[in-house]
Order: C-alpha cells, then sequence, then structure tokens
C-alpha cells in the first residue's frame, strides 16, 4: 500500500475521532450548565456585594474595598484566625490518629472487619451538624451521661471549649482521613516491604526511609482536605458553643442575621470571600500533592 493510500485511510478515522470528541463535550454542557447556576452565580453575587457599599440614608450603592479591610480587622480578624487555628490542629490530630487506623483497617485479615471499618467511616465522615453536637452534649456536656459517670467535671473538662470542639470535628474527621488514606496505604507495594528486610532493615526504618516518604504527598493532601472540611463547619459549632469560641463561619450568620450589629451583610459576603480565598489557597495545595502522589502508587 502506497503512502497516499495510507493517508487517504487514516482520514476519515481522524475525522470519526474528532466527531466522537465534539459530541463528548455536548454530554458536559448540562453539567457546565448546573456548575455556573449552582456556583457561579453565588460566587458573582458575593463578590459583588464584598465589593460594595450602601449609604443608609439615600440608599445609593457604591464600589469600596471597607468591607475587606473591616473583615481583616478586630473581631473579624480574631474569627478568622480562629477558624484557621481550630481547623488546623483538628486536620493534624485527625491525620496522626487516622493514618494508623487506616494502616490496621489495610493489613487486617479480616474483610468483613474491613469492610465494616470503611463502611462505618463513609457513614460518620457525613455525620456532623446539629445531631452530632447533640449527641456530644448528651454524652459529654456538663450534665452528660458520661461526665456525670466519670467525675469529669470536677477534673475540669468543657465540652463548650476550643479543645472540647477539637474532639467533636474528630469524630468525623478521622473516619475521613481512614477514607483518604486506604488507597494509598493499599498502593504499597508488597516487593518494597520485601527488599527492604532483605537488604537488612527494621520495620521502622522501612517506614522511615520507603513508606512515609512515598506516602507524604497523600498524607499532606488529606491534612489539607481535612483542613478545609473543618474550616467550613458550621452547623455542629454553632449548636454547641454559640459565639463563645470566635469563629468565621460563626461571625458571617451574626452578620447576616443582625445579632450584633446591623447592615452588616456585605462584610458578611467579603468574609465569605475571605474562607474562598483560603479554600483556594488549600486546594492549590491539594491538587499537585495529589497528582505527585499518583505517579509513585499508580
Amino acid at each position: 500500500m502506497t503512502a497516499t493510500a495510507v493517508r487517504v485511510d487514516s482520514a476519515p478515522a481522524a475525522a470519526v475521532k474528532r466527531r466522537r470528541r465534539s459530541l463528548g463535550w455536548l454530554a458536559v454542557v448540562p453539567l457546565l450548565a448546573f456548575t455556573a447556576l449552582a456556583f457561579g452565580l453565588p460566587a458573582l453575587a458575593m463578590l459583588d456585594g464584598a465589593f460594595t457599599a450602601k449609604d443608609p440614608a439615600t440608599g445609593a450603592t457604591s464600589y469600596t474595598t471597607g468591607n475587606l479591610t473591616a473583615s481583616l480587622q478586630g473581631a473579624y480578624l480574631t474569627a478568622l484566625l480562629g477558624s484557621v487555628k481550630l481547623s488546623a490542629v483538628s486536620a493534624a490530630l485527625g491525620t496522626l490518629l487516622g493514618l494508623p487506623l487506616a494502616q490496621a483497617v489495610v493489613t487486617s485479615r479480616f474483610r468483613a472487619l474491613r469492610e465494616a471499618v470503611l463502611t462505618a467511616s463513609g457513614v460518620l465522615a457525613n455525620f456532623g451538624g446539629v445531631p452530632l453536637a447533640f449527641a456530644f452534649v448528651a454524652t459529654l456536656g456538663n450534665a452528660g451521661v458520661l461526665t456525670r459517670h466519670l467525675g469529669l467535671t470536677d477534673k475540669g473538662w468543657d465540652l463548650y471549649s476550643f479543645w472540647g470542639l477539637v474532639i467533636v470535628y474528630l469524630y468525623f474527621l478521622i473516619p475521613l482521613m481512614v477514607l483518604t488514606i486506604t488507597p494509598a496505604l493499599e498502593g504499597l507495594r508488597t516487593q518494597w516491604r520485601e527488599a527492604a528486610q532483605n537488604n537488612g532493615a527494621t520495620p521502622v526504618q522501612y517506614w522511615r526511609h520507603v513508606a512515609l516518604p512515598v506516602l507524604l504527598p497523600s498524607l499532606l493532601g488529606g491534612l489539607v482536605l481535612l483542613f478545609g472540611s473543618a474550616f467550613a463547619a458550621y452547623a455542629t459549632a454553632a449548636a454547641m458553643v454559640g459565639s463563645s469560641i470566635p469563629l468565621v463561619t460563626l461571625q458571617i450568620a451574626d452578620a447576616i442575621s443582625g445579632n450584633v450589629l446591623v447592615g452588616q451583610e456585605n462584610v458578611a459576603l467579603a468574609l465569605s470571600l475571605d474562607m474562598v480565598l483560603v479554600a483556594g489557597l488549600v486546594m492549590a495545595v491539594y491538587l499537585p500533592l495529589q497528582r505527585r502522589s499518583a505517579r509513585w502508587l499508580a
């Protein structure tokens, strides 16, 4: 067959491939439209409101950066830093406690136990809000069952504090970490452990020099994911501590409802924009880490 014939035969195949690709894009259009309506329009409204100020006397609106400036001062800045601190501590503890639990699940010889733990993790990772707050108040609150039975109040225990809220957040962050890191642990090849043992490495040396360096991108990615989940949580903290602990999500709710100051709705939008920027930084760290870990564990 001549080169001309090959080019003629390949031309229709290339045209068919291009048509299939164009039809594939048509299938994505409904998803793109839904994303634009569900996320794009609210994001634009938030962005517009964050930079808009309304004159209470005349009702005229104008663009300004005053809302953003106010969101980074005083009680608002304290709430933003409080949310970052709470999320960072909760995410770090969730990562440290979730890794050994996930390793125990992966290495377990009992398939039923492993499936039960993973199923429970999937349920608990999405269990939050008012039901979670009520469960902990009834168990570890000032008049909770365990609090009275163990005499925790006399020992200085206080559920409605920073560390009490951290413990509540760990209830759904640890299962989330188990779900996140389990695929990475399953990707660790048996040959790597055997090669390390054949060269005289102890289990501690294997984890220090082989497993943990390979898992580090996935661990950091899980840490970032847990941080974002804790940072965006609202209902649990609102039901438990109210405004006694400064958190940005609670400040946004107070500003919108006018519980503290009236006419601060645009400042609430500016606070929401601050949260979006923090979440954007988190995702900017998370996505490269996921791509890097995929190259090792594929």
